[in-house]
């Protein structure tokens, strides 16, 4: 008798049992349009036709982590070309042990349920989230978005948004999508640089320079190109432009962390952003000149705590580029994050409860999960610590309050805020600048604290005595 082939339907339940089993996360929407373009045998441009999504990132960035997990949990090596045949392998075994009463596939090939799960696998909850990492959450179409964006000639993205909302984590997924793509990155950041280097804005574009060429594998040529009596940023535009450029054989891809570094200098950083712009306006011409600068493309990453120090009018930055603020996670990819830190929690329940305290916020959120995946607690018990010294947050709000306290009149409109219970009129300018260091939230004309949790911490540590 001639056996029946697997159909899409089945081979779906097959792939999404297999990987809850061993992850306790469903396949998402995302990966199933993959998964059933690929059934269909249908190339990566294909199935990005009419979606807001670059085939390019459904490939590289979405497909690639999706074949390695299907992979972990079927134990073998699984690709686009070969996922049919392993998983009508696994459907037929899974036919045959049910007919001859044997154990289930899962269980024979000691593959571990949720219900078996015992300690999740963590990969700690400080600094950027790994490229390999099971806890990086998409937040579409930001990355999509952004893959475009650099592959357009002459390109500058900017990624703003406060301290630890995932903003290098983000910039490592553009600068992994430019390197398959045969692009030359490089990543500055200005927080390597020491007090020396920002002296003046002669010795901070020098170091820009040979740093840049240093990271490309080029020796310091600064001798031979650089001459004082035409000034410090057309000297660097022309080291840029005669010698880093022209010495690439494929486009620049330059990532600028950490700028805001750069703003605690206004004298330099009003200049270097001037440059920046320059730079962005020469790649938009149709010259020589702009066909060398459409060869750059530029990301520039920086926190918008920066703007605190900065007249509210004039955003060093304005109205350059593709800019990409990070928002909050959502209620369903909370729940998405917390069942990567095998907890089953539901969106009314678990997710609401949390989310009352810290709203979505990535780092405090990844603080918490992993917080609680190591400490035997309830959630009620947790929240009561949250706001103290011995709470998973306490780094992070003394940080806060050691920047309030050197801005006594942002201390003490904060402290305004978070005394109150109800929305609270405070003048603009500080509005602005607590909104920009992530403290408070806009409503209209008013403000009330971003997260319970600052309310909690803030009401008492800056309490007038």
């Amino acid at each position: 008798m001639q056996e029946t082939p697997i159909n899409f339907e089945e081979a779906f339940k097959i792939a999404d049992r297999v990987i809850f089993a061993k992850t306790g996360k469903h396949i998402t929407d995302i990966e199933m349009m993959i998964f059933r373009g690929a059934w269909q045998d249908k190339t990566y441009e294909e199935i990005a036709e009419n979606t807001e999504y670059a085939a390019n990132y459904l490939h590289r960035m979405v497909g690639k982590d999706f074949w390695q997990r299907l992979s972990d949990s079927l134990g073998e090596k699984v690709s686009k070309k070969n996922f049919k045949t392993a998983l009508e392998r696994h459907w037929k075994a899974t036919l045959n042990n049910s007919q001859t009463g044997g154990e289930s596939l899962l269980k024979t090939e000691g593959w571990v349920t949720p219900e078996t799960l015992q300690e999740p696998i963590l990969d700690g909850s400080e600094g950027s989230v790994p490229l390999d990492s099971r806890f990086y959450v998409h937040r579409p179409p930001i990355e999509a978005r952004c893959q475009v964006a650099i592959a357009q000639p002459g390109a500058l993205i900017r990624i703003k948004a406060p301290q630890q909302m995932g903003k290098t984590s983000l910039l490592d997924r553009i600068l992994e999508v430019a390197r398959t793509a045969n692009y030359h990155t490089v990543t500055l950041s200005f927080d390597l640089a020491d007090s020396t280097v920002f002296a003046d804005l002669r010795t901070f574009l020098q170091w820009f320079c040979a740093s840049v060429g240093q990271l490309s594998g080029l020796p310091n040529q600064l001798s031979t190109y650089w001459d004082d009596i035409f000034g410090c940023n057309n000297n660097c535009t022309v080291y840029f432009e005669e010698y880093i450029l022209s010495q690439l054989p494929t486009p620049l891809v330059l990532a600028l962390d950490k700028v805001d570094v750069v703003f605690e200098h206004p004298e330099i950083a009003t200049d270097f952003c001037r440059l920046l712009r320059a730079w962005y306006d020469i790649a938009r011409r149709s010259d020589r000149r702009g066909d060398i600068w459409k060869q750059l493309r530029l990301i520039v990453v920086h926190s918008t705590e920066v703007y605190s120090a900065l007249d509210i009018n004039h955003s060093p930055l304005a109205n350059v580029g593709a800019v990409f603020p990070l928002p909050e996670f959502t209620a369903l990819q909370v729940q998405d994050l917390a069942q990567r830190y095998e907890l089953n929690w539901d969106p009314e329940g678990e997710v609401r409860h949390l989310m009352s305290a810290i709203g979505g916020h990535p780092y405090l959120l990844r603080k918490s999960l992993d917080f609680l995946c190591r400490q035997p607690m309830t959630l009620e018990q947790f929240s009561q610590i949250a706001a103290t010294e011995a709470g998973p947050f306490s780094d992070h709000l003394r940080q806060h309050l050691w920047n309030l306290q050197h801005h006594p009149e942002l201390a003490a409109a904060f402290r305004d805020v978070v005394m109150a219970n109800k929305p609270v009129k405070i003048p603009s300018e500080r509005a602005f600048k607590l909104y920009s260091m992530g403290l408070v939230q806009l409503q209209d004309n008013n403000v009330t604290p971003r997260f319970e949790l600052y309310r909690q911490y803030f009401s008492v540590r800056l309490a007038v005595n």
